[in-house]
């Protein structure tokens, strides 16, 4: 059977991490795939260099448009990125019967539903395994390996930057700034680097996962998103001494109430795994009623390990290519027509625990105020840490911190309660608010 012809759009990092591994392990691909997978087709705007990139034997063009007319190419892969141009190139390879491998987390969390829609009723495939966790197959885990489970949450480090950040704010000491350069000067976080610092990356990936999970549509309008951008390296220290690290997570939840879906920084009790998760590596972990708590670990970026998952994506097609679109693997694991209309929570509706720093004068009755404030909405607590003024501020400090760690309590009630205490004589500056997620 002759190979089946791939089109590639964008030969940036990604894209020649593909067609290198593609290269290298043909004979291996070709054996699992059934037939042999060949990129025919390359569009860049920089043709020379991408020329150089394939060798002779691939063609290089400069508009993309002219492969998905191609009526030799069987599958478009679209590695461009962003919201624009990307949409609209997907949608016409969907309207040429082309089946679409992308890694765009962006494209899919935003017009999701509208692409899904379009390839449904076109009868072809969109796979995105490697829009979420890099070479991580947590995709398919989802959608296929816990097919029998009632998923219940889902939490994970998805977004290797920040937790690259935040493991040099704890390792070295640093604050949010100096760790962010670092990041900068090692390549992994860009020269702009707020997508992923405060939180949006990590969001398009959970509103993917969520979507799996739960079989509801892809809604990253409804995430609620807090980056790392405010956190002080005190509270990462005091953290640790109360046995937790803070990771920034990508959770989704679901609740008798709805779906929740958050990115926020938590604390995570260090005994987990998850927690000890260091550097630029992602890792997620899934809950499931029948098989308990599974952990995917491994790196998240990058150009071969984001190149495996595009390429297990076209092996999948590969297989499937000539079969009945009704047995397909649904695109969000769920058939179209049995989707949940479940909704996807406020943020004040959220039942969770906190971490709460509060800088305080140095005198009596003032744990008092701030702990009946709590007790009065119904907020118990878990831990008190008071440190000594001296160690706050300096020999004769007038001031110290105290910190608090809650049970659960609904996000609104908490919202209450730090708006009481902040307007406290006593409180000296805004008040730390940071959540914390035990994942038993």
């Amino acid at each position: 059977m002759k190979p089946i012809q791939v089109g590639l759009l964008g030969i940036g990092t990604v894209g020649s991490g593909v067609f290198n591994v593609l290269q290298r392990n043909q004979p291996e691909i070709k054996r699992r795939a059934g037939r042999g997978i060949e990129i025919g087709m390359v569009a860049d705007l920089d043709v020379v260099r991408a020329q150089s990139l394939v060798g002779p034997g691939t063609q290089v063009v400069n508009d993309a448009r002219a492969v998905i007319s191609n009526p030799d190419i069987d599958i478009v892969i679209e590695l461009i990125g962003g919201y624009g141009i990307a949409r609209k190139l997907v949608l016409e390879a969907i309207e040429a019967g082309k089946h679409v491998v992308t890694a765009n987390k962006a494209l899919l969390a935003v017009h999701g539903t509208e692409i899904f829609a379009a390839a449904h009723k076109k009868g072809v495939m969109v796979a995105f395994e490697a829009a979420v966790a890099g070479g991580i197959p947590i995709i398919k885990a989802l959608r296929e390996g816990l097919t029998a489970n009632r998923i219940q949450w889902v939490a994970g480090i998805i977004n290797g930057t920040t937790n690259f950040i935040l493991s040099e704010m704890r390792d070295k000491g640093l604050d949010f700034a100096a760790a962010l350069k670092d990041a900068q000067a090692l390549g992994y976080a860009e020269a702009d680097p707020t997508f992923d610092i405060e939180g949006v990356d990590a969001a398009h990936k959970v509103t993917l996962m969520s979507a799996i999970a739960f079989g509801i549509p892809v809604q990253f309008d409804k995430a609620y998103v807090e980056g790392i951008s405010q956190l002080a390296a005190q509270d990462i220290r005091y953290a640790e001494q109360l046995g937790y690290r803070i990771k920034l997570l990508g959770i989704t939840k679901q609740t008798a109430k709805g779906i929740e879906l958050r990115v926020h920084p938590s604390l995570v009790p260090a005994k987990r795994l998850i927690a000890n998760v260091e550097g630029a590596m992602n890792a997620v972990m899934v809950q499931g009623d029948a098989v308990g708590t599974t952990l995917y670990y491994g790196k998240g970026a990058g150009s071969e390990p984001t190149a495996s998952a595009v390429i297990a994506d076209l092996v999948d097609i590969t297989r499937l290519h000539t079969a009945d679109a009704a047995h397909r693997v649904p695109h969000l694991a769920f058939q179209p027509d049995a989707m949940s209309d479940a909704p996807v929570l406020p943020m004040g509706e959220v039942v969770t625990s906190y971490y709460l720093r509060l800088r305080v004068a140095d005198q009596a009755g003032v744990l008092a105020k701030v702990t009946g404030i709590l007790a009065q909405a119904d907020i118990s607590i878990d831990a008190v840490l008071q440190r000594e003024a001296d160690e706050v501020g300096g020999e004769g400090s007038t001031q110290t911190d105290v910190i608090i760690l809650t049970h659960d309590c609904v996000e609104a009630d908490m919202n209450v309660a730090l708006a009481q205490m902040q307007a406290l004589p006593t409180v000296l500056a805004p008040i730390v608010r940071i959540r914390k997620e035990e994942l038993a």
